[in-house]
C-alpha cells in the first residue's frame, strides 16, 4: 500500500520507535519518515508506506514551523528537559530585552549543532556517542530564520515561535536565545507546527502529486514505453529544458531528468493510489 501522510508524533519517544506503531497500526512492512524529531519533541513528522518514502526528496517540505518553550536558567548537555542537571534563578527580564534576543537571531545563522543530535560523526550519530561519553565534534551549518516572534513570557518560561530552513535545529537556536540574555537555557517544550505544505490533518492519506516541489511535465508518446521503463526522447516531452520533473500516466507517474537532450529516470513506474 502507498499512503502518504502527516503524523502528530508524541512526546518522550523516538521518530524511529515510532515507527513501530505505524507498521502496526496500517498493517505494513515498509514505512519512512521525512525530518526526524527529538524523543521529547511533538507535532509534524511527514510518513509514507510502500512506493512513497522515495519522494521524500522531491516534496515541498520547506520552511518549518516551530513552537518552543526556552526554560531560563535551566542547563542540560542536551539542549533539552531529558538532560537537566542544573537550575539556577535568574532575573526576570522585561519584554523588550526578550523581543531584541529573539530579533537578533533573525536572518542566516552560522553555528554547532546540539552534540544530543542526529548528524554522523565517522559513520556514527552525534547522539550515541555523546550518551556513551565520548567527546562529539561536530562541524559548523548555517540555517535561516525566517520569521521569530515571541508567544507569551512568564518568568523564568519564554515562549516562541520560528519559521526556520530545512535542517534547523531548534535547541541550538534556544540556547542561542539564552545566551543573548546572558543566562543559561533548555527548551522545555518543543513542536512542530508543519513542513511547508504538510500538517497534521487526523493522517488523512495524501495525493503526493500535489505535494511535489518539483514541475510537471507532459510526455507526448507511447505511455508504454514510460512505464515500461523504456528509453524517452526529447522530441515527445513538451518541456525540453533541462531539469527535473515528474510525468504522468494512466495507473503510475514517473520522475525524470532532462540532462543536454537526454533522459534519464529517476523514479519510475510510482503507483498511484
Amino acid at each position: 500500500m502507498n499512503r502518504l501522510f502527516v503524523v502528530n508524533k508524541p512526546i518522550f519517544t523516538s521518530s524511529n520507535n515510532y515507527m513501530n506503531y505505524i507498521k502496526r497500526k496500517y498493517k505494513t512492512k515498509k514505512v519512512g519518515f521525512s525530518g526526524t524529531l527529538d524523543p521529547f519533541a511533538t507535532g509534524c513528522l511527514i510518513v509514507a508506506t510502500g512506493q512513497y518514502p522515495k519522494l521524500f526528496q522531491y516534496l515541498k517540505k520547506t520552511p518549518k514551523a516551530y513552537s518552543a518553550t526556552l526554560w531560563l536558567g535551566a542547563n542540560s548537555h542536551s539542549l533539552d528537559i531529558e538532560n537537566v542537571d542544573s537550575v539556577k534563578i535568574v532575573p526576570e527580564f522585561t519584554i523588550n530585552d526578550i523581543y531584541q534576543a529573539l530579533e537578533s537571531l533573525r536572518g542566516e545563522l552560522t553555528y554547532y549543532p546540539p552534540k544530543f543530535s542526529a548528524k554522523k560523526v565517522n559513520g556514527k550519530r552525534a547522539y550515541d556517542l555523546a550518551r556513551a561519553g565520548e567527546e562529539v565534534e561536530l562541524k559548523t551549518i548555517t540555517s535561516t530564520i525566517y520569521e521569530i516572534h515571541l508567544i507569551h513570557y512568564k518568568h523564568p518560561f519564554v515562549q516562541f515561535e520560528a519559521i526556520v530552513s530545512e535542517g534547523t535545529y531548534i535547541r541550538s537556536l534556544g540556547a542561542m536565545i539564552a545566551d543573548k540574555l546572558g543566562v543559561d537555557g533548555t527548551l522545555s517544550s518543543l513542536r512542530r507546527d508543519y513542513e511547508g505544505a504538510f500538517s497534521f490533518e487526523d493522517e488523512r492519506p495524501l495525493n503526493p502529486l500535489n505535494y511535489l516541489n518539483i514541475p510537471q511535465n507532459i510526455y507526448l508518446g507511447d505511455e508504454e514505453y514510460m512505464e515500461l521503463g523504456k528509453k524517452l526522447y526529447l522530441d515527445y516531452f513538451e518541456t525540453k529544458e533541462d531539469g527535473i520533473y515528474w510525468v504522468n500516466s494512466k495507473k503510475f507517474f514517473s520522475i525524470i531528468e532532462i540532462i543536454n537532450g537526454e533522459i534519464k529516470y529517476k523514479l519510475n513506474r510510482i503507483v498511484k493510489e
